[in-house]
């Protein structure tokens, strides 16, 4: 099974820019589709974006739309998601999460092993 461990949170200035990171370990992380959520203080945990086992396919969620991008090196076993022009309401903690399948999925039943979650803070 694979353990997740997110980094790369912090606080930043509204229009900023941040990269958090996903780090895996397991035998299987190659065979399994990876996505990032976000949840905010008093409200549900919302799909961020998604990326299937081998790269080839993306999905994102209505919240960072055209302002994030996600991406994994499978030879290093990291997930990535750089977020652009960031938004006080995109203050949440992030988490990467795994589903033992090739394909995303954007509810998070689907997803069985979380990380710890990262803390993003966008404030001046």
């Amino acid at each position: 099974q694979v353990q997740l461990v997110e980094s790369g949170g912090g606080l930043v200035q509204p229009g900023g820019t941040l990269r958090l990171s996903c780090s895996a370990a397991g035998d299987s992380f190659s065979n399994n589709a990876i996505a990032w959520f976000r949840q905010a203080p008093g409200k549900a945990r919302e799909f961020v974006a998604g990326i299937s086992a081998t790269g080839g396919a993306r999905r994102y969620g209505g919240s960072l739309w055209g302002r994030c991008v996600i991406d994994r090196d499978n030879g290093k076993n990291m997930v990535y998601l750089e977020m652009n022009d960031l938004r006080p309401e995109d203050t949440a903690v992030y988490y990467c999460a795994s589903r033992n399948s090739y394909a995303v999925a954007t509810t998070e039943g689907y997803y069985d092993v979380w990380g710890q979650g990262t803390q993003v803070t966008v404030s001046s």
